[in-house]
C-alpha cells in the first residue's frame, strides 16, 4: 500500500513531512497515526489504512512535498520481521540478531537528516550516542548532551564550521516551522502595507467582576461551562462593530468591502505558535454558546486538530495578551482585516470617581487599525463603544 499526502487545502502548493511516527518494518495498526504533514496553517495525520508492518519511508521528515504525492510505503496484512518460527533459533543466533538491531538503531539510516548533520559536523562516533528517542533513536537533544559530557581532547579534531563557544555557554540552532514562516510573513506583510495605527483606552472591570462572581454557579450549572471574561469582550466587539461599519470592512484593491455578518478571530496560543481561528456570526451567539465555541477551539488548537475552515474568513480579531501578564502592547492586524482589539492584564488602580480616590481593577485596551479605511473618529468611537459595554454589562444583555 502507498502512504500519500492528502489532498492539501486551497492554496496551499505544498506541505513539509513533520514527524514520522514508525520506521521501517515497525507494525502498525489501522488508523495509527504514521507522519504528520505540516502546512502553512495545520498539521494533517496521516493514518494506517489497515493492520500491516511499515515499509519504505520515501521522503523523510524535513521534506518538502506536495497533494497526494507518495512517500511510503506499507505492506498490508503483514507481519513484523521477528516469526514465531524464529523461537528455537539458537541462543548465539539471538544474540547475533540482537547485535545487529542495536547496530541497525545506531546506524545513520535510523538517524534523522538533522540529527546526521549534527553529528557529522561535530565529527561524532553515532554508535557511542545513548539515544533516548522512540525505540532507542537518537535525538539532537542526545547529541547535544552528548557533545557537553565529551572530553575536550576528543572533540579537538573535528573542523568546525563556525567558532566554538567556549565554557559552559551553549546555543541551538532549528529551522522555522512552516507555521512560524508564515506568522513571520504575515506580520512583516501587515507592517509594510498598511498604514497601521494604535489608540488606546481603560476599562473598569469591576461591574464584569461582579457579575461573573454573583452569577458563575448558576451560570455553570446551567450550560456546562465557566462564564469567562471573552464572552463579553465578543459581544462588546460584536455590538461595537454593528454601529461602526468601517471596522468590520477590508480593502480590496481600490474597493472597500463591507461585511454585513460578524465573524470575529480569536488568538490562541499553542505550542506550534499563534493561531487565529474564527467565530462565525457572533451576533447569533450567546454569552455560553460563545464560551463553549471558544473552549473548543482552544481545544483542538493546543491538540493540533483546528481545520483549514476554522482558520479562514474572520472580520476583526481580539487578541488577550493579559492571560500572560501583559499590562499594555501595540498588537499587529491580521490581513486583509483592518482592525484587531488588544485585551490586557487586569490590576489594581487608583482612580478619581466623583472626586474621590478608589482602587479599581483597570484594564487598558489597544486598537490597532489601518488607518487608510478607519479614520480617528471611528477608532475612537470603536474603542469608546466597547469601554461603555464592558463597564455596564447589562446593556450587552439588553442589547442596548
Amino acid at each position: 500500500m502507498e502512504i500519500k499526502v492528502p489532498v492539501l487545502p486551497e492554496s496551499v502548493a505544498d506541505a513539509t513531512i513533520a514527524t514520522w511516527h514508525v520506521k521501517t518494518g515497525e507494525a502498525v495498526t489501522r488508523d495509527q497515526v504514521l507522519v504528520d504533514i505540516e502546512t502553512d496553517k495545520v498539521v494533517l495525520e496521516v493514518v494506517a489504512q489497515a493492520d500491516g508492518v511499515m515499509g519504505e519511508i520515501i521522503h523523510d521528515t524535513g521534506a518538502t512535498v506536495t497533494a497526494e504525492q507518495v512517500i511510503g510505503k506499507m505492506e498490508a496484512g503483514g507481519a513484523p520481521a521477528a516469526k514465531k518460527d524464529d523461537a528455537p533459533a539458537k541462543q548465539d543466533d539471538s544474540k547475533a540478531a540482537a547485535s545487529d538491531a542495536k547496530a541497525d538503531d545506531s546506524s545513520d539510516d535510523a538517524l534523522s537528516p538533522s540529527v546526521r548533520r549534527m553529528i557529522a559536523e561535530k565529527g561524532l562516533d553515532a554508535s557511542k550516542i545513548k539515544g533516548t528517542g522512540k525505540n532507542g533513536r537518537v535525538t539532537k537533544e542526545d547529541v547535544e548532551k552528548f557533545v557537553a559530557g565529551a572530553p575536550a581532547k576528543a572533540a579537538a579534531p573535528a573542523a568546525a564550521p563556525v567558532a566554538a563557544v567556549a565554557g559552559d555557554r551553549s546555543q541551538k540552532r532549528v529551522p522555522m516551522t512552516r507555521l512560524r514562516k508564515t506568522i513571520a510573513n504575515r506580520l512583516l506583510e501587515a507592517k509594510n502595507s498598511t498604514a497601521m495605527l494604535t489608540t488606546f483606552n481603560e476599562v473598569n472591570m469591576k461591574p464584569i467582576m461582579d457579575l461573573r462572581k454573583q452569577y458563575q454557579d448558576v451560570f455553570e450549572k446551567r450550560h456546562g461551562i465557566r462564564l469567562g471574561f471573552m464572552s463579553f469582550y465578543v459581544k462588546a466587539v460584536t455590538e461595537a462593530l454593528k454601529r461602526f461599519p468601517e471596522v468590520n470592512a477590508a480593502i480590496d484593491g481600490d474597493d472597500i468591502v463591507y461585511h454585513n455578518y460578524f465573524d470575529v478571530s480569536i488568538a490562541v496560543s499553542t505550542p506550534r505558535g499563534l493561531v487565529t481561528p474564527v467565530l462565525r456570526d457572533c451576533d447569533k451567539m450567546n454569552l455560553a454558546e460563545i464560551e463553549k465555541a471558544i473552549k473548543d477551539l482552544a481545544v483542538k488548537g493546543r491538540d493540533g486538530k483546528l481545520a483549514m475552515d476554522d482558520l479562514t474568513g474572520g472580520n476583526f480579531t481580539i487578541t488577550n495578551g493579559g492571560v500572560f501578564g501583559s499590562l499594555m502592547s501595540t498588537p499587529i492586524i491580521n490581513p486583509p482585516q483592518s482592525a484587531i482589539l488588544g485585551m490586557h492584564k487586569i490590576q489594581d488602580r487608583v482612580m478619581v470617581v466623583d472626586g474621590k480616590m478608589e482602587i479599581l481593577p483597570m484594564m487598558y485596551l489597544a486598537l490597532s487599525y489601518d488607518h487608510r479605511i478607519i479614520d480617528g473618529k471611528e477608532s475612537v468611537g470603536f474603542l469608546v463603544t466597547i469601554k461603555e459595554l464592558l463597564e455596564d454589562p447589562t446593556r450587552i444583555l439588553l442589547d442596548i
